[in-house]
Protein backbone atom coordinates (compact mmCIF):
# COMPACT_ATOMS: atom_id res chain seq x y z
CA UNK A 1 0.00 0.00 0.00
CA UNK A 2 3.35 2.14 0.09
CA UNK A 3 2.97 3.14 -3.40
CA UNK A 4 -0.83 4.46 -2.74
CA UNK A 5 -0.68 8.28 -4.42
CA UNK A 6 -1.72 10.75 -1.50
CA UNK A 7 -4.06 12.82 -3.61
CA UNK A 8 -6.05 9.38 -4.25
CA UNK A 9 -6.10 8.61 -0.38
CA UNK A 10 -6.47 12.61 0.72
CA UNK A 11 -9.77 12.35 -1.17
CA UNK A 12 -10.75 8.97 -0.28
CA UNK A 13 -10.67 9.85 2.91
CA UNK A 14 -12.90 12.83 2.81
CA UNK A 15 -15.42 10.72 0.88
CA UNK A 16 -15.14 8.32 3.79
CA UNK A 17 -15.87 11.44 6.09
CA UNK A 18 -19.18 12.61 4.11
CA UNK A 19 -20.33 9.04 3.95
CA UNK A 20 -20.45 9.06 7.64
CA UNK A 21 -21.56 12.68 8.12
CA UNK A 22 -24.87 10.88 6.34
CA UNK A 23 -24.86 7.95 8.15
CA UNK A 24 -24.44 10.29 11.56
CA UNK A 25 -27.52 12.99 10.46
CA UNK A 26 -29.87 9.82 9.37
CA UNK A 27 -28.63 7.67 12.03
CA UNK A 28 -26.97 9.34 14.61
CA UNK A 29 -27.42 9.69 18.76
CA UNK A 30 -30.84 11.81 18.75
CA UNK A 31 -31.85 13.21 21.68
CA UNK A 32 -35.55 10.89 21.34
CA UNK A 33 -33.51 8.12 20.02
CA UNK A 34 -34.05 4.77 20.65
CA UNK A 35 -32.12 4.32 24.18
CA UNK A 36 -32.12 0.45 23.37
CA UNK A 37 -31.46 -0.07 19.95
CA UNK A 38 -30.25 -3.12 18.32
CA UNK A 39 -28.80 -3.77 14.33
CA UNK A 40 -32.04 -5.27 13.63
CA UNK A 41 -34.03 -2.57 15.09
CA UNK A 42 -31.98 -0.15 13.04
CA UNK A 43 -32.10 -1.94 9.62
CA UNK A 44 -36.00 -2.20 10.26
CA UNK A 45 -36.16 1.30 10.79
CA UNK A 46 -36.11 4.31 8.47
CA UNK A 47 -33.75 4.55 6.20
CA UNK A 48 -32.14 1.81 7.84
CA UNK A 49 -30.21 0.03 4.82
CA UNK A 50 -28.80 3.35 3.97
CA UNK A 51 -27.49 4.48 7.57
CA UNK A 52 -25.97 1.01 8.02
CA UNK A 53 -24.19 0.89 4.67
CA UNK A 54 -23.01 4.78 4.83
CA UNK A 55 -21.45 3.96 8.13
CA UNK A 56 -19.70 0.47 6.69
CA UNK A 57 -18.28 1.93 3.40
CA UNK A 58 -17.71 5.63 5.23
CA UNK A 59 -15.41 3.63 7.63
CA UNK A 60 -14.13 1.63 5.39
CA UNK A 61 -12.81 4.46 3.30
CA UNK A 62 -11.25 6.24 6.02
CA UNK A 63 -9.62 3.79 7.29
CA UNK A 64 -8.18 2.71 4.28
CA UNK A 65 -7.10 5.72 3.36
CA UNK A 66 -5.32 6.30 6.89
CA UNK A 67 -3.74 2.81 7.00
CA UNK A 68 -2.49 3.03 3.33
CA UNK A 69 -0.26 6.27 4.23
CA UNK A 70 0.90 4.83 8.03
CA UNK A 71 4.73 4.67 6.47
CA UNK A 72 4.28 7.11 3.36
CA UNK A 73 3.45 10.87 4.79
CA UNK A 74 4.53 13.19 2.66
CA UNK A 75 4.90 15.92 5.20
CA UNK A 76 3.55 17.08 8.63
CA UNK A 77 1.92 20.38 6.80
CA UNK A 78 0.35 17.81 4.31
CA UNK A 79 -0.53 15.46 7.29
CA UNK A 80 -2.57 18.24 9.15
CA UNK A 81 -4.03 19.62 6.02
CA UNK A 82 -5.60 16.39 5.55
CA UNK A 83 -6.64 15.68 8.98
CA UNK A 84 -8.40 18.78 9.09
CA UNK A 85 -10.26 18.25 6.02
CA UNK A 86 -11.59 15.06 7.27
CA UNK A 87 -12.63 16.51 10.07
CA UNK A 88 -14.88 19.17 8.48
CA UNK A 89 -17.78 17.56 7.88
CA UNK A 90 -18.31 15.82 11.48
CA UNK A 91 -18.30 19.05 13.03
CA UNK A 92 -21.64 19.97 12.12
CA UNK A 93 -23.23 16.49 12.18
CA UNK A 94 -25.47 15.57 15.04
CA UNK A 95 -23.81 13.59 18.26
CA UNK A 96 -22.42 10.06 16.92
CA UNK A 97 -21.21 6.96 18.79
CA UNK A 98 -22.15 7.14 22.29
CA UNK A 99 -24.50 9.72 24.08
CA UNK A 100 -21.40 10.70 26.96
CA UNK A 101 -21.98 14.12 25.42
CA UNK A 102 -25.75 14.14 27.01
CA UNK A 103 -24.40 12.73 30.34
CA UNK A 104 -21.61 15.02 30.49
CA UNK A 105 -24.38 18.18 29.69
CA UNK A 106 -26.56 15.83 32.47
CA UNK A 107 -23.58 15.97 35.31
CA UNK A 108 -22.51 19.62 34.61
CA UNK A 109 -26.41 20.71 35.59
CA UNK A 110 -26.57 18.42 38.71
CA UNK A 111 -23.57 20.07 39.55
CA UNK A 112 -24.53 23.38 38.96
CA UNK A 113 -27.44 23.33 41.07
CA UNK A 114 -25.26 22.40 44.10
CA UNK A 115 -25.24 18.61 43.71
CA UNK A 116 -22.28 16.56 43.48
CA UNK A 117 -22.47 14.22 40.77
CA UNK A 118 -19.73 11.98 42.38
CA UNK A 119 -22.40 10.93 45.41
CA UNK A 120 -25.99 10.91 43.30
CA UNK A 121 -26.70 9.70 39.67
CA UNK A 122 -28.01 12.30 37.13
CA UNK A 123 -31.74 11.17 38.17
CA UNK A 124 -31.24 12.99 41.80
CA UNK A 125 -31.44 16.35 39.96
CA UNK A 126 -33.74 15.40 37.96
CA UNK A 127 -31.54 16.20 35.03
CA UNK A 128 -34.32 18.04 32.40
CA UNK A 129 -32.56 15.75 29.85
CA UNK A 130 -32.29 13.04 31.85
CA UNK A 131 -34.60 10.61 28.75
CA UNK A 132 -31.58 11.19 26.72
CA UNK A 133 -29.37 9.29 28.75
CA UNK A 134 -29.03 5.23 28.80
CA UNK A 135 -30.97 3.27 31.38
CA UNK A 136 -27.87 1.89 32.93
CA UNK A 137 -25.98 5.39 33.75
CA UNK A 138 -28.93 7.48 35.32
CA UNK A 139 -28.10 6.54 38.96
CA UNK A 140 -24.35 5.71 38.93
CA UNK A 141 -22.03 8.85 39.84
CA UNK A 142 -19.52 10.36 37.73
CA UNK A 143 -16.27 8.66 36.58
CA UNK A 144 -14.75 11.95 35.50
CA UNK A 145 -12.37 13.94 37.08
CA UNK A 146 -12.95 17.15 39.42
CA UNK A 147 -11.86 19.97 36.40
CA UNK A 148 -14.23 18.01 33.75
CA UNK A 149 -17.27 18.09 36.42
CA UNK A 150 -16.16 22.26 37.31
CA UNK A 151 -16.10 22.55 32.90
CA UNK A 152 -19.46 21.00 32.60
CA UNK A 153 -21.20 22.59 35.16
CA UNK A 154 -19.92 26.07 33.83
CA UNK A 155 -21.11 24.93 30.12
CA UNK A 156 -24.92 24.23 31.71
CA UNK A 157 -24.51 27.34 33.31
CA UNK A 158 -23.29 29.67 29.83
CA UNK A 159 -25.59 27.58 26.94
CA UNK A 160 -28.79 27.08 29.73
CA UNK A 161 -29.73 24.56 26.56
CA UNK A 162 -28.58 20.70 25.70
CA UNK A 163 -27.98 21.73 22.04
CA UNK A 164 -25.53 24.50 23.00
CA UNK A 165 -24.34 22.13 26.08
CA UNK A 166 -23.28 19.88 23.06
CA UNK A 167 -21.66 22.19 20.95
CA UNK A 168 -19.69 23.53 23.64
CA UNK A 169 -18.89 20.00 24.48
CA UNK A 170 -17.53 19.75 20.88
CA UNK A 171 -15.86 22.58 20.54
CA UNK A 172 -13.86 21.74 23.90
CA UNK A 173 -13.12 18.34 21.70
CA UNK A 174 -11.60 20.41 18.99
CA UNK A 175 -9.23 22.05 21.29
CA UNK A 176 -8.30 18.83 22.96
CA UNK A 177 -7.40 17.68 19.17
CA UNK A 178 -6.12 20.83 18.02
CA UNK A 179 -3.39 20.92 21.49
CA UNK A 180 -2.19 17.54 20.68
CA UNK A 181 -1.46 18.59 16.74
CA UNK A 182 0.32 21.48 18.66
CA UNK A 183 2.52 19.52 21.10
CA UNK A 184 2.97 16.07 19.47
CA UNK A 185 6.08 17.33 17.01
CA UNK A 186 7.88 17.87 19.81
CA UNK A 187 8.01 14.46 21.18
CA UNK A 188 8.14 13.12 18.36
CA UNK A 189 11.72 14.99 17.73
CA UNK A 190 12.58 14.44 20.78
CA UNK A 191 12.12 10.28 20.64
CA UNK A 192 13.32 10.55 16.44
CA UNK A 193 10.05 9.83 15.31
CA UNK A 194 9.26 11.68 11.75
CA UNK A 195 7.18 14.28 12.39
CA UNK A 196 4.19 13.76 9.94
CA UNK A 197 4.43 9.85 10.62
CA UNK A 198 3.23 10.57 14.35
CA UNK A 199 0.80 13.49 13.24
CA UNK A 200 -1.01 11.15 10.50
CA UNK A 201 -1.37 7.73 13.03
CA UNK A 202 -2.30 10.06 16.29
CA UNK A 203 -4.85 12.43 13.95
CA UNK A 204 -5.99 10.94 10.97
CA UNK A 205 -7.52 7.57 12.39
CA UNK A 206 -11.70 6.87 12.16
CA UNK A 207 -11.72 7.08 15.91
CA UNK A 208 -10.69 11.16 15.53
CA UNK A 209 -13.65 12.15 14.31
CA UNK A 210 -16.07 10.03 14.84
CA UNK A 211 -15.74 9.55 18.94
CA UNK A 212 -13.61 12.55 19.13
CA UNK A 213 -15.04 15.39 16.95
CA UNK A 214 -18.86 14.02 16.27
CA UNK A 215 -18.87 12.21 19.93
CA UNK A 216 -17.56 14.79 21.65
CA UNK A 217 -15.45 12.57 24.30
CA UNK A 218 -13.47 14.42 27.09
CA UNK A 219 -10.43 12.36 26.10
CA UNK A 220 -9.44 14.52 23.16
CA UNK A 221 -9.16 17.05 26.15
CA UNK A 222 -7.32 14.40 28.02
CA UNK A 223 -5.27 13.24 25.67
CA UNK A 224 -4.22 16.66 24.42
CA UNK A 225 -3.32 17.60 28.07
CA UNK A 226 -1.47 14.77 28.46
CA UNK A 227 0.79 15.48 25.14
CA UNK A 228 1.17 18.77 26.54
CA UNK A 229 2.91 18.15 29.44
CA UNK A 230 4.77 15.33 28.24
CA UNK A 231 6.22 17.92 25.42
CA UNK A 232 7.37 20.15 27.98
CA UNK A 233 8.68 17.53 29.76
CA UNK A 234 10.96 16.12 26.45
CA UNK A 235 12.00 19.61 25.78
CA UNK A 236 13.27 20.74 28.98
CA UNK A 237 15.18 17.84 31.06
CA UNK A 238 16.37 18.67 33.99
CA UNK A 239 14.93 22.15 34.21
CA UNK A 240 13.14 22.33 37.43
CA UNK A 241 10.56 25.40 36.30
CA UNK A 242 9.94 23.91 32.77
CA UNK A 243 9.00 20.74 34.28
CA UNK A 244 6.73 21.84 37.13
CA UNK A 245 4.83 23.21 34.26
CA UNK A 246 4.45 19.90 32.78
CA UNK A 247 3.54 18.44 35.86
CA UNK A 248 0.76 20.85 36.08
CA UNK A 249 -0.44 20.18 32.86
CA UNK A 250 -0.33 16.30 33.40
CA UNK A 251 -1.79 17.09 36.42
CA UNK A 252 -4.81 18.72 34.65
CA UNK A 253 -4.82 15.90 32.29
CA UNK A 254 -5.90 13.26 35.08
CA UNK A 255 -8.61 15.80 36.51
CA UNK A 256 -10.23 14.87 33.10
CA UNK A 257 -9.68 11.58 33.18
CA UNK A 258 -7.72 9.41 35.55
CA UNK A 259 -6.13 7.13 33.19
CA UNK A 260 -3.42 9.88 33.06
CA UNK A 261 -2.08 9.21 36.32
CA UNK A 262 -0.15 5.85 34.72
CA UNK A 263 2.07 8.56 32.47
CA UNK A 264 3.03 10.38 35.71
CA UNK A 265 5.86 8.19 36.97
CA UNK A 266 7.13 7.87 33.42
CA UNK A 267 7.70 11.68 33.20
CA UNK A 268 9.30 11.45 35.96
CA UNK A 269 12.05 9.14 34.53
CA UNK A 270 11.64 11.18 31.48
CA UNK A 271 12.64 14.61 33.23
CA UNK A 272 16.42 13.39 34.35
CA UNK A 273 18.52 15.37 32.90
CA UNK A 274 21.49 12.33 32.31
CA UNK A 275 21.95 9.23 33.54
CA UNK A 276 19.27 7.12 35.71
CA UNK A 277 20.59 8.05 39.42
CA UNK A 278 17.91 7.71 42.49
CA UNK A 279 19.21 11.56 43.43
CA UNK A 280 18.62 12.76 40.06
CA UNK A 281 14.99 11.59 40.28
CA UNK A 282 14.36 12.74 43.05
CA UNK A 283 15.80 16.15 42.06
CA UNK A 284 14.17 16.28 38.26
CA UNK A 285 10.90 14.20 38.96
CA UNK A 286 10.13 15.35 41.48
CA UNK A 287 8.79 18.52 40.36
CA UNK A 288 7.20 17.07 37.80
CA UNK A 289 4.92 14.50 40.38
CA UNK A 290 4.92 17.43 42.72
CA UNK A 291 3.47 19.48 40.04
CA UNK A 292 0.70 17.04 39.01
CA UNK A 293 -0.50 15.80 42.55
CA UNK A 294 -0.90 19.59 43.56
CA UNK A 295 -2.79 20.81 40.53
CA UNK A 296 -5.01 17.70 40.76
CA UNK A 297 -5.32 18.40 44.86
CA UNK A 298 -5.84 22.01 44.12
CA UNK A 299 -8.70 21.78 41.76
CA UNK A 300 -10.39 18.85 43.62
CA UNK A 301 -10.71 21.24 46.51
CA UNK A 302 -11.33 24.12 44.65
CA UNK A 303 -14.25 23.27 42.88
CA UNK A 304 -15.61 21.94 46.60
CA UNK A 305 -15.71 18.62 45.65
CA UNK A 306 -13.92 15.73 46.64
CA UNK A 307 -12.47 11.91 45.58
CA UNK A 308 -15.61 10.08 44.73
CA UNK A 309 -14.74 10.20 41.56
CA UNK A 310 -12.16 7.62 41.92
CA UNK A 311 -15.18 5.22 43.28
CA UNK A 312 -17.37 5.79 40.18
CA UNK A 313 -15.06 4.00 37.74
CA UNK A 314 -16.89 0.96 39.70
CA UNK A 315 -19.57 1.76 37.39
CA UNK A 316 -18.36 0.64 34.02
CA UNK A 317 -18.03 -2.66 35.72
CA UNK A 318 -22.02 -3.06 34.46
CA UNK A 319 -20.78 -3.34 30.47
CA UNK A 320 -19.99 -6.76 29.66
CA UNK A 321 -18.08 -7.40 26.04
CA UNK A 322 -15.30 -8.92 24.71
CA UNK A 323 -13.37 -5.41 23.69
CA UNK A 324 -11.64 -6.00 27.36
CA UNK A 325 -9.63 -8.86 27.47
CA UNK A 326 -10.25 -10.11 31.29
CA UNK A 327 -13.79 -9.91 30.53
CA UNK A 328 -13.45 -11.90 27.63
CA UNK A 329 -11.17 -14.43 29.11
CA UNK A 330 -14.19 -14.46 31.84
CA UNK A 331 -16.80 -15.34 29.20
CA UNK A 332 -14.42 -17.57 27.48
CA UNK A 333 -14.21 -19.94 30.56
CA UNK A 334 -17.65 -19.40 31.28
CA UNK A 335 -18.78 -20.72 27.57
CA UNK A 336 -16.16 -23.45 28.23
CA UNK A 337 -17.95 -24.40 31.21
CA UNK A 338 -20.92 -24.80 29.64
CA UNK A 339 -19.86 -27.39 27.65
CA UNK A 340 -19.48 -29.66 30.76
CA UNK A 341 -23.10 -28.71 31.86
CA UNK A 342 -21.70 -25.95 34.56
CA UNK A 343 -22.95 -22.83 35.09
CA UNK A 344 -19.76 -20.33 36.22
CA UNK A 345 -19.46 -16.75 36.32
CA UNK A 346 -15.62 -16.21 35.41
CA UNK A 347 -16.26 -12.08 34.90
CA UNK A 348 -15.40 -11.65 38.80
CA UNK A 349 -12.32 -13.40 38.78
CA UNK A 350 -10.75 -12.87 35.61
CA UNK A 351 -11.69 -9.04 35.84
CA UNK A 352 -9.52 -9.23 39.25
CA UNK A 353 -6.78 -11.01 37.83
CA UNK A 354 -6.60 -8.54 35.02
CA UNK A 355 -6.22 -5.67 37.69
CA UNK A 356 -3.33 -7.31 39.64
CA UNK A 357 -1.52 -8.00 36.07
CA UNK A 358 -1.69 -4.59 35.07
CA UNK A 359 0.05 -3.73 38.10
CA UNK A 360 2.47 -5.88 37.96
CA UNK A 361 3.10 -4.98 34.08
CA UNK A 362 3.20 -1.38 35.05
CA UNK A 363 6.00 -1.83 37.54
CA UNK A 364 7.99 -3.80 35.33
CA UNK A 365 7.69 -0.99 32.45
CA UNK A 366 8.65 1.90 34.65
CA UNK A 367 11.61 -0.25 36.32
CA UNK A 368 12.93 -1.42 32.44
CA UNK A 369 12.05 2.59 31.27
CA UNK A 370 14.79 3.73 33.83
CA UNK A 371 17.71 2.56 30.99
CA UNK A 372 15.48 2.88 28.17
CA UNK A 373 13.19 5.37 26.36
CA UNK A 374 10.64 6.45 28.73
CA UNK A 375 8.21 7.92 26.93
CA UNK A 376 8.20 4.81 24.51
CA UNK A 377 7.25 3.04 27.86
CA UNK A 378 4.60 5.75 29.03
CA UNK A 379 2.74 4.63 25.52
CA UNK A 380 2.71 1.10 26.40
CA UNK A 381 1.83 1.88 30.08
CA UNK A 382 -1.00 3.55 28.16
CA UNK A 383 -1.60 0.38 25.96
CA UNK A 384 -1.71 -2.15 29.02
CA UNK A 385 -4.08 0.27 31.49
CA UNK A 386 -6.43 -0.47 28.35
CA UNK A 387 -5.88 -3.83 27.60
CA UNK A 388 -5.96 -4.64 30.99
CA UNK A 389 -9.45 -2.98 32.05
CA UNK A 390 -12.72 -4.16 32.90
CA UNK A 391 -14.15 -2.21 30.41
CA UNK A 392 -12.56 -0.82 26.86
CA UNK A 393 -14.90 1.27 24.52
CA UNK A 394 -13.01 1.62 20.86
CA UNK A 395 -11.97 5.36 21.61
CA UNK A 396 -10.02 4.50 24.54
CA UNK A 397 -7.51 3.06 22.52
CA UNK A 398 -6.50 6.82 21.29
CA UNK A 399 -4.97 6.91 24.40
CA UNK A 400 -1.84 4.50 23.67
CA UNK A 401 -1.99 5.69 20.03
CA UNK A 402 -1.34 9.23 20.64
CA UNK A 403 1.42 8.53 22.32
CA UNK A 404 3.56 5.63 20.64
CA UNK A 405 2.62 7.44 17.45
CA UNK A 406 5.19 9.90 18.74
CA UNK A 407 7.69 7.39 20.58
CA UNK A 408 7.96 4.08 18.83
CA UNK A 409 10.40 4.32 16.15
CA UNK A 410 9.84 1.36 14.68
CA UNK A 411 6.92 -0.54 13.64
CA UNK A 412 3.08 0.58 13.92
CA UNK A 413 1.65 -2.29 15.31
CA UNK A 414 -0.06 -0.43 17.41
CA UNK A 415 -2.52 1.51 15.19
CA UNK A 416 -3.95 -1.82 13.87
CA UNK A 417 -5.89 -2.05 17.35
CA UNK A 418 -7.64 1.30 16.15
CA UNK A 419 -8.20 0.02 12.63
CA UNK A 420 -10.33 -2.53 14.30
CA UNK A 421 -11.83 -0.78 16.80
CA UNK A 422 -13.24 1.80 14.63
CA UNK A 423 -15.40 -0.84 13.24
CA UNK A 424 -17.00 -1.59 16.33
CA UNK A 425 -19.52 1.43 17.32
CA UNK A 426 -22.59 2.26 14.80
CA UNK A 427 -23.84 5.70 14.16
CA UNK A 428 -26.29 6.01 17.09
CA UNK A 429 -23.75 4.04 19.99
CA UNK A 430 -24.60 0.65 19.51
CA UNK A 431 -21.59 -1.77 20.31
CA UNK A 432 -21.34 -4.76 18.07
CA UNK A 433 -19.17 -6.26 20.50
CA UNK A 434 -22.78 -7.10 22.63
CA UNK A 435 -24.07 -8.52 19.43
CA UNK A 436 -20.66 -10.83 18.46
CA UNK A 437 -20.31 -12.76 22.13
CA UNK A 438 -19.23 -15.42 20.40
CA UNK A 439 -16.83 -15.88 18.72
CA UNK A 440 -15.42 -12.54 19.72
CA UNK A 441 -14.68 -13.40 23.50
CA UNK A 442 -12.84 -16.45 22.41
CA UNK A 443 -10.67 -14.94 19.74
CA UNK A 444 -10.06 -12.26 21.76
CA UNK A 445 -8.74 -15.05 24.58
CA UNK A 446 -6.38 -16.79 21.73
CA UNK A 447 -5.10 -13.38 21.15
CA UNK A 448 -4.59 -12.49 24.42
CA UNK A 449 -2.54 -15.87 24.61
CA UNK A 450 -0.22 -15.17 21.19
CA UNK A 451 0.59 -11.36 23.12
CA UNK A 452 1.62 -13.00 26.71
CA UNK A 453 3.72 -15.52 25.13
CA UNK A 454 5.22 -12.77 22.77
CA UNK A 455 5.90 -10.29 25.96
CA UNK A 456 7.57 -13.42 28.08
CA UNK A 457 9.87 -13.67 25.27
CA UNK A 458 10.70 -10.52 25.32
CA UNK A 459 11.34 -10.24 28.37
CA UNK A 460 13.67 -12.93 28.10
CA UNK A 461 15.29 -11.97 25.03
CA UNK A 462 15.67 -8.53 26.99
CA UNK A 463 17.69 -10.19 30.05
CA UNK A 464 19.95 -12.25 27.45
CA UNK A 465 21.19 -9.34 25.78
CA UNK A 466 21.71 -7.39 28.96
CA UNK A 467 23.84 -10.44 30.61
CA UNK A 468 26.16 -10.92 27.69
CA UNK A 469 29.06 -9.81 27.61
CA UNK A 470 30.50 -6.82 25.25
CA UNK A 471 31.72 -8.30 21.70
CA UNK A 472 34.08 -5.67 22.13
CA UNK A 473 35.87 -6.77 25.22
CA UNK A 474 35.40 -10.89 23.84
CA UNK A 475 37.46 -9.34 21.01
CA UNK A 476 39.87 -7.55 23.19
CA UNK A 477 40.44 -11.18 25.38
Amino acid sequence: MAGVPHHLARWTGLAGSLLLAVSAFLGGVFPDGDLRPTPVSIWQGPHGPLILASWLVGTALMAWAWWSLRNAVPSARWALVTVGLWLLPLLFVPPMGSRDAYAYACQGASFANGISPYEYGVSALPCPWLDTISYIWRDTPAPYGPLFVLIAGAVVKATGSLTGAVVAFRLLAVAGVTLTAACLPVLARRCGVPVGRALWLALASPLIGVHLVAGAHNDALMVGLLVAGLAVVAARPGRPVPLLAGGVLLGLAVSIKITGLVVIPFAALAAIGGPYRFRALLRDGGPVVAGAVATVMGVTFAGGLDFGWIGGLESGGEVIAWTSPPTAVGQTAGYVALLFGLHVDALPVARAIGVLALAALLLWLWWRARTRDPFFHAGLALAATVALSPIVHPWYWIWPLTVLAATARDGVWFAAVALVGSFLVLPDGTGLARYTKLPGAPLMTLLLIWAAVRLVRSARADRAADRAPDPAIRGAD
